[in-house]
């Protein structure tokens, strides 16, 4: 995905469940970083459901400013049970 630095929208991020999980009051966070690493605990934001993708605000005005650039997305979804599941799903181009 490519967006320009001065836009504000959501991100939206498809979340396939695991067979017979449900996530949909799963507690759902999404990282955006410029590094190679895993995600540090601090670079996770808090992020919702919306037919059935992972959603967070992001650009000017929100708690997810991007400067220009290549960001590596990562998502986080906890549901019931043992597992936290941790993707990364994709690259997000920053002009």
């Amino acid at each position: 995905m490519v967006i320009p630095a001065s836009s504000t929208e959501y991100l939206h991020v498809p979340v396939t469940a695991p067979a017979g999980v449900d996530l949909a009051g799963a507690p759902v966070h999404i990282a955006v970083v410029a590094h190679r690493a895993n995600p540090a605990t601090d670079e996770w934001q808090t992020a919702a459901w919306a037919e059935g993708a992972a959603r967070i605000l992001i650009g000017p005005g929100t708690d997810l400013v991007l400067t220009p650039g290549d960001y590596k997305v990562w998502v986080r979804v906890d549901p019931p049970g043992a597992e936290d599941i941790v993707r990364r799903a994709g690259i997000l181009t920053v002009t």
